[in-house]
């Protein structure tokens, strides 16, 4: 006969129920709280919480409470899709806030990338996930698709904006790091030294000519990337 399951992970169970159906930044009970309307010990309630801190899907603020934290993005390491067409997928809303929309000279890293000693259209903009902050993204394309600056940056897909003109995304690379939020943490709403995950990412079009070259820094709660590999052996 099967051991019965411990009393906290019974309670975890409900309170997960409970969190999916509540919407990113509403408030959570209390440990004592909690506590009372279970009829059990708060170290039985904290254990309860634990997997649900741990998971991203709560967060504490001394002083303040805890708050429900929508489930992080989740994107195929091998997979070639725009954080549009990801949250269309997952069933969550898109939108972006637009930091910055130009041609200027390119810097180092980019003109390596896309345009040696010339021009590139640059775009900036907060992505957001349900009005959720998810990431800063700093996309730049060859100056000579001015044209992008024309289409909708807030509530569109720049890379639907790119089939438009005739131009596919095909094929990319990324290189992987993490950091912390610095300076764009005021833009997506957490402290300097939140986690991140940072993605530099270049793409070829259809005819292997660099399309775009993008660094994206995603809050590291609210994002991430699924790996699938082989054991070798």
């Amino acid at each position: 006969m099967p051991a019965p399951q411990p009393l906290y992970e019974r309670i975890e169970k409900r309170l997960r129920a409970r969190v999916d159906t509540a919407a990113d930044g509403d408030p959570f009970p209390s440990e004592q709280q909690l506590a009372r309307e279970f009829g059990v010990a708060r170290m039985t309630v904290r254990q309860a919480l634990a997997g649900l801190e741990r998971d991203g899907r709560l967060e504490r603020f001394p002083g303040r409470g805890t708050f429900v934290r929508a489930p992080a993005a989740v994107r195929p390491v091998g997979t070639l899709l725009s954080f549009h067409d990801q949250m269309v997928a997952a069933g969550r809303t898109p939108r972006s806030r637009l930091l910055e929309a130009c041609v200027r000279p390119a810097g180092d890293d980019e003109a390596a990338a896309l345009a040696p000693g010339g021009e590139v259209v640059a775009v900036t903009r907060v992505r957001l996930a349900d009005d959720v902050p998810v990431a800063v993204e700093r996309a730049v394309f060859a100056g000579s698709l001015g044209a992008l600056l024309d289409a909708d940056l807030e509530s569109g897909s720049l890379h639907q904006a790119l089939r438009r003109l005739g131009l596919r995304p095909t094929l990319g690379s990324s290189v992987l790091t993490a950091g912390t939020a610095g300076p764009d943490a005021a833009a997506l709403g957490v402290d300097p030294g939140t986690p991140m995950l940072i993605e530099t990412r270049t793409i070829v079009d259809q005819h292997g000519a660099p399309l775009e070259h993008t660094v994206s820094r995603y809050v590291a709660e609210r994002y991430a990337l699924k790996v699938d590999f082989t054991v070798a052996g």
